[in-house]
């Protein structure tokens, strides 16, 4: 009888803690989610200008893979 409770209160315990493991990697996921829509939020310019120079080496890139495609 006694060992059936020590048992139960190390499951409970061991319970307790994965939970406390789960909702503080939940709160640090969302703190880095909220920091990263600041950062593109307060950078939105810089970020464009990256997105709009890489268009045409994106092109580029698709140009190849798809020759390479066909030739197949």
């Amino acid at each position: 009888m006694a060992e059936e409770v020590k048992t139960q209160n190390v499951a409970e315990g061991k319970k307790s803690s994965d939970a406390v493991k789960m909702v503080s990697k939940i709160v640090l996921g969302l703190l880095f989610v909220a920091l990263g829509l600041a950062a593109v939020i307060r950078w939105i310019h810089p970020l464009l200008m990256i997105v709009k120079g890489c268009v045409g080496l994106f092109l580029i890139l698709v140009g190849i893979i798809t020759v390479a495609v066909a030739k197949e």
